[in-house]
């Protein structure tokens, strides 16, 4: 009787050591491979490059292959205990680390009906995270760009966006991350801020850099980065002009734009009413939506309505009444904003919007509620968060710490410490050697 072999994998980037392991399980038995869904590669690392049906397809075609089912999560128990293999073939890199635990309880499941791990050595001089770092360096195109927001919202609890600002921000939003005990954490896309572009100029935040000096900040953070962009669109203008920012935004592979519902001279939020700033009605907004829906080329492109009635202290039921409002004009999202120090009323906010039919994803900005973390932001609802100008307000003290220093000092030995070596500068821009 034909044994049975499973071997779980992403196989988004497909080299010779998969080729190898699925050699080895062909030797075996009859060979299924349990093909990880993005939500489970999203739940240790980054969203596969190919979605799963792509992947399927390929892995499908390599030779000794006979079936591929989707493996739902990380831990192979469940998938195990629905197919009971004779054999589960790994590879032997995952005895130590994330999956270490993954491995054992492996081995413990097997041994219910008398299973086998076979773990095949390691293929030397080939590295998976230098195949990365090598896509990363070809880019990518507009098109794959802009999906790849819909495509990390379907297969992640809660993503996060930090602000950017320049390009060499936008390098460092590409390539920061840590190791954590549950997998590398790192951000997931970049917030294209109106804030944090127009104080990089040295202009105030009233929309007094226009959308052309906007777009060519962007155009300088596209030739370097890779990951998704969400663009702070202000008001969005008139709708008239809108229609033409969305279709600009679309065409340079931009994921999605964010609009407030305000209207006159732009004034930053967290001002609340402390100055002048008008709400626009309800129909208004509403048209604005409608206009730039109707203008976009492709379903990938997002428009998310920002919802400023907490910020104005008219509660929620007030924003509650405008998100269904903006939903039914055919928002993909909503944002809720609020200067408040505590969450309390996001998160009231979020209870009831959570309930509604026409649910879209929901982002939040916790620049004064700074002390809820990602965990409780995602049990509350929240799909995105957005530091919205964290790396700018870090850049300025350092900046001015080294120039007064420098000042002080008469020379600039007293600030290396506390300065980036030249070289590591060099070794973070693409191209340099």
């Amino acid at each position: 009787m034909t044994k049975s072999v499973y071997i779980g994998m992403s196989a988004d980037l497909v080299h010779p050591g998969h080729i190898n392991i699925i050699k080895r399980a062909a030797e075996l038995g009859e060979v299924t491979i349990g093909l990880l869904t993005d939500k489970a590669i999203a739940s240790y690392k980054r969203v596969p490059f190919m979605a799963w049906e792509q992947r399927a397809e390929v892995v499908e075609s390599l030779k000794g292959v006979v079936r591929v089912v989707p493996q739902h999560t990380l831990d192979y128990v469940p998938n195990l205990r629905t197919y009971q293999p004779d054999f589960v073939v790994h590879g032997d890199d995952w005895q130590t680390g994330v999956q270490a635990n993954v491995r054992q309880a492996v081995i413990d499941v097997l041994a219910e009906w008398g299973g086998k791990l076979v773990e095949v050595p390691y293929t030397q001089g080939v590295s998976s995270t230098q195949l990365n770092k090598a896509l990363k360096e070809i880019g990518t195109t507009p098109d794959i760009r802009r999906a790849s927001l819909r495509r990390m919202l379907h297969a992640k609890p809660i993503l996060r966006f930090l602000d950017l600002h320049n390009a060499l921000s936008g390098l460092i939003i590409e390539k920061a991350f840590v190791d954590t005990p549950t997998g590398r954490r790192e951000f997931d896309g970049m917030w294209a801020s109106s804030l944090t572009d127009s104080t990089s100029k040295g202009k105030p935040d009233i929309e007094a850099v226009d959308t052309t000096g906007r777009v060519n900040t962007l155009n300088e953070v596209l030739e370097v980065t890779t990951k998704p962009i969400i663009y702070d669109g202000d008001t969005g203008g008139k709708p008239e002009h809108f229609q033409f920012t969305v279709r600009t935004l679309e065409r340079l592979g931009v994921s999605a734009i964010i609009i407030e519902d305000k209207t006159g001279l732009k004034k930053n939020s967290l001002f609340g009413n402390d100055v002048d700033q008008t709400q626009d009605s309800i129909e208004a907004f509403s048209d604005k939506i409608r206009m730039g829906k109707l203008a976009q080329q492709s379903e990938d492109f997002m428009i998310i309505a920002r919802l400023e009635s907490l910020i104005l202290g008219k509660g929620v039921d007030h924003a509650m009444e405008r998100a269904e409002a903006f939903l039914a004009a055919g928002a993909d999202g909503i944002m809720i904003h609020s200067r408040d120090k505590s969450p309390d009323e996001v998160f009231e906010f979020c209870a009831r919007y959570n309930k509604l039919e026409n649910r879209k994803p929901l982002v939040a900005v916790p620049s004064s509620y700074n002390k809820v973390t990602e965990e409780q932001l995602a049990a509350n609802g929240i799909n995105v968060v957005i530091y919205a100008n964290q790396l700018l307000r870090s850049a300025y003290p350092a900046m001015l710490g080294t120039a007064l220093s420098i000042l002080e000092h008469s020379r600039s030995a007293e600030c290396d410490s506390r300065m980036m070596p030249i070289k590591e500068i060099l070794e973070l821009i693409p191209g340099t050697k």
